[in-house]
């Protein structure tokens, strides 16, 4: 049993909110080893111009950089947002001991139906991260809905 610490979903809030005044989406996450912050980075999609720079990915690939291995079995992903397909996919490829994630993706499509519009519109995938994970091996640890209420306010960012 992994027992989330408020400090380090904090610290993924804080990315999510200097990614938002940077003019990205307002997700965060932090890779955690050994109880110590490895990796601390927010969503970099509009910044870098890359679908692909969600915050999850972004701090997986500067994690393995950092340690010069691909595999983190020893390390934790926060995320302020539940992964999507391709995060939860990635924590699989790289080994990772688990997930702990605040919003769920039912909270981002429910935003997304009350506050979209034809200019503007949250694309998800409605697949959870516990289905990718269920279906992955090795088999990470997943913690749901931590600190979720502090996360869902990133929404209005």
């Amino acid at each position: 049993m992994y027992l989330p610490v408020p400090y380090f979903m904090k610290a993924a809030i804080l990315e999510a909110q200097e990614a938002s005044s940077k003019g990205d989406y307002a997700i965060g996450a932090v890779i955690v080893r050994d109880r110590e912050i490895l990796i601390a980075t927010g969503n970099r999609i509009k910044l870098d111009n890359d679908p692909t720079q969600h915050a999850e990915i972004v701090a997986i690939r500067r994690a393995s950089q950092l340690l010069g291995n691909r595999h983190l079995e020893d390390c934790i992903l926060y995320a302020t947002h539940e992964p999507c397909p391709m995060c939860a996919g990635a924590a699989i490829w790289a080994r990772m001991k688990g997930i702990v994630y605040g919003a769920t993706i039912e909270d981002m499509i429910q935003y997304s139906q009350r506050n979209g519009n034809h200019s503007w519109s949250w694309r998800t995938i409605d697949i959870p991260a516990s289905l990718i994970l269920e279906k992955g091996e090795p088999r990470l640890l997943l913690v749901k809905e931590f600190m979720r209420d502090e996360c869902k306010r990133l929404f209005r960012s």
